[in-house]
């Protein structure tokens, strides 16, 4: 039998009774495929009328709590009841180990043994929603014809329910109902005094973990009133049972409907031993005193001879996030090796990723001999190796020792220190991005929840390691354009030595709108510095197209002032919606003379060769591309030999909190102490010792120029 539950809608007013006699529900209808299929447990979603949302109606066998993530899901989750209304078709999952390698989601916070099938309610014109059911763990891996039949018949009822009753609200979960009035039990009251008399505790949960019964013995070892726990939850009661691994053993007792156990230690120093005993009404809870953990222990036990600790469901959630943040390749592999492979146990680590048709190191750590991981460096897929094999099959492998690998790949003696292998398919977006392989330094058991677990883990590293290497491809991409866009080398120019240094800023893709260049014109010579608005792929490509304006009309003899005027109708012409300062120089090393066009860019310092150093206060006008009609005045600057020019760009000097007359004054004090060392030695300084280049907010471009006078 199925009781209601208190659910959701209970405060609502009631329908007129013979409205709702009329309509038959969801929740029997439910409790009816349950009872026919003896599954524990199970859902009905309904479709949202307006959004392409499926949305929980019903729960049956399990408290809600245990989908709680998947109360309201989207067509396109993927999770088994989405795919079951996308494609029309029954969903079948045999157990953990597929849940955990088709929908790691569910794995990652339910990663117990449980088999289930998901099917779309529907007639033939209309899709109403879906259904799933779940049987504990030990479930045959396949349907039977009779289950596959029951399912069918069933959701055909379900679904004629939800088309008379539409629209349909969310219904009382179901709950199984308390076993009555069995045959040969004992009156309650003697049954009571039995009880009382056990020397161990005994508790009784519902299905929602809450205690309904606990004898004196309990109330005694739980150090708490009985009167205190009724109605509580163990873990909430009881605070040093407060720890999710403690309630992970109930969800797990829950689910599998298997018995767990657990030890706890009640302070200061005694060990307790926590039995469980499921079935479909609730939980039975045996509570004795243990030996301590170092004597249950008995002999120090070798290591990789049982199995190991497993990652409990907040640390799989810690990783989650901290995968997140990772940013590229690299960073994936070190976080995988800092936190993953210490958190299962794992000595040593291969990250493989997929590419025109072969496996690639991507990195590896642990490995003392780098000869063992070349080993599967530029694989063919079609090769029989491990790796391989998982990447293709998308199904992982665990090898407990060197025996069991080589006697399925017998051409694969290699010599190696590790005695087992977790092999990991990494799929991502439904396409496989590489492999990860986890190696142990001693036999290794792989039990069916750590399978799971790390089955789960290694989606998590799928994902995490498609972002990292989009981003690296964009960003070697970004790089490339912004290698192209400057200069690969300064022009050497007659009397002048140059220098010059350029940073990306470190947001981002890393490329930016700064830009410097020189160009020969004859016994003259140009210079130039900007900054366009941004650091982006837009701000580097308009950068790219300022640079080349400046150079052609440098090349046809424009004068300064002309070219700065040339360049900003340019960019009024492009339609540009960015904005660019720039400073312009044309320099003449037998005159030792520089005129200068300034548009709205810091002014350049100028070090004399007695070591004095001034900021040029040179005319100027807006910046480029905002006035197409705007003039740009001149300024002639004399440049003795030994004067020594800083152009720069405002990454070099703005810093937040910082004023910028401070940083002027820093960087003129620097140029004035270290202006005599060759220019290369003076742009690192200048660079490595400005507080706003090191914290890189902005791009940072730097240009020196040092006259020599006429050769």
């Amino acid at each position: 039998m199925v009781g209601v539950s208190d659910g959701p809608e209970a405060g609502r007013a009631p329908a007129p009774a013979t409205a709702r006699s009329r309509r038959p529900l969801l929740s029997p209808a439910l409790a009816a495929l349950l009872e026919e299929l003896h599954a524990h447990s199970g859902a009905v979603y309904l479709l949202h009328p307006e959004e392409p949302v499926l949305e929980m109606a019903v729960m049956a066998g399990m408290p809600r709590a245990f989908a709680a993530p998947w109360e309201r899901v989207g067509l396109s989750a993927p999770i088994p009841v989405a795919d079951a209304v996308r494609e029309r078709r029954l969903v079948w999952v045999s157990g953990e180990e597929e849940m955990a390698r088709r929908y790691p989601r569910i794995a990652v916070v339910l990663p117990y043994p449980f088999a289930l099938a998901a099917l779309p309610l529907a007639t033939a014109d209309t899709v109403y929603g879906a259904v799933f059911v779940t049987w504990p763990g030990g479930h045959p891996p396949e349907l039977t014809d009779r289950e596959r039949e029951r399912l069918r018949a069933g959701c055909d009822r379900l679904a004629r329910a939800a088309e008379e009753n539409r629209p349909l609200g969310r219904e009382a979960d179901l709950l199984a109902a308390p076993v009555s009035g069995v045959a040969g039990t004992l009156g309650s009251v003697e049954a009571a005094r039995m009880v009382a008399r056990l020397p161990y505790g005994l508790v009784s949960l519902d299905l929602h973990g809450r205690i309904a019964f606990a004898n004196p013995a309990a109330a005694e070892l739980l150090g708490r009133p009985a009167g205190e726990l009724l109605g509580t939850l163990p873990w909430v009661s009881v605070p040093w049972l407060n720890d999710p691994m403690y309630e992970d053993r109930y969800r797990a007792a829950l689910i599998s409907q298997h018995v767990t156990s657990f030890v706890a230690l009640r302070p200061p120093g005694q060990w307790l031993s926590f039995r469980l005993y499921p079935s479909t009404t609730g939980l039975s809870l045996r509570i004795s005193r243990a030996r301590p953990v170092a004597e249950m222990a008995g002999p120090a036990r070798k290591p990789g001879s049982g199995p190991s600790r497993l990652v409990t469901i907040s640390q799989v959630l810690s990783l989650a996030r901290a995968l997140t943040e990772a940013v590229g390749v690299q960073d994936v592999v070190q976080l995988v090796a800092d936190e993953v492979a210490p958190a299962v146990g794992s000595q040593a680590l291969v990250v493989l990723g997929s590419q025109g048709g072969r496996l690639h190191v991507l990195g590896h750590r642990g490995y003392p001999d780098p000869r063992v991981v070349e080993r599967f460096d530029g694989l063919p897929l079609t090769e029989r190796t491990p790796g391989t094999h998982v990447l293709v099959s998308g199904v992982p492998a665990f090898f407990d020792s060197r025996e069991q690998l080589w006697r399925l790949y017998p051409d694969r003696h290699w010599d190696t220190p590790f005695a087992a292998w977790a092999y990991l398919p990494l799929i991502a977006s439904g396409r496989p991005v590489g492999t990860c392989v986890l190696a142990y330094a001693e036999p290794h058991v792989f039990p069916a929840d750590e399978r799971a677990v790390l089955t789960s883990l290694g989606g998590l590293i799928a994902q995490a390691l498609e972002r990292a290497q989009l981003y690296d491809a964009k960003h070697g991409l970004a790089q490339g354009l912004q290698e192209s866009l400057l200069p690969h080398s300064l022009a050497p120019l007659p009397g002048i030595e140059a220098a010059a240094r350029y940073l990306p800023a470190t947001q981002g893709m890393e490329i930016g709108g700064d830009f410097y260049d020189l160009v020969p014109t004859g016994p003259l010579a140009a210079a130039v510095i900007g900054d366009v608005q941004g650091h982006n792929v837009t701000a580097a490509a308009l950068m790219g197209q300022i640079r080349t304006g400046v150079r052609a009309y440098t090349t046809v003899g424009q004068e300064p002032h002309e070219v700065m005027r040339s360049t900003n109708r340019l960019l009024a012409d492009l339609g540009a919606e960015l904005f660019a300062s720039c400073l312009y120089l044309r320099l003449d090393p037998v005159r030792g003379r520089a005129v200068m066009a300034r548009a709205g860019h810091p002014p350049p310092l100028l070090r004399r060769p007695d070591g004095r150093v001034r900021v040029l206060d040179l005319a100027g006008g807006p910046l480029l591309g905002i006035d197409a009609s705007a003039t740009y005045p001149t300024t002639e600057v004399s440049l003795a030999p030994g004067s020594v020019l800083a152009l720069y760009t405002d990454g070099l000097v703005e810093s937040p909190g910082v004023d910028i007359e401070d940083s002027l004054v820093d960087l003129g004090a620097l140029l004035a102490e270290a202006g005599d060392q060759p220019l290369e030695h003076l742009a690192d300084a200048l660079v490595r010792h400005s507080a706003a280049a090191r914290r890189r907010m902005d791009d940072v471009a730097v240009l020196l120029l040092r006259a020599h006078g006429a050769d």
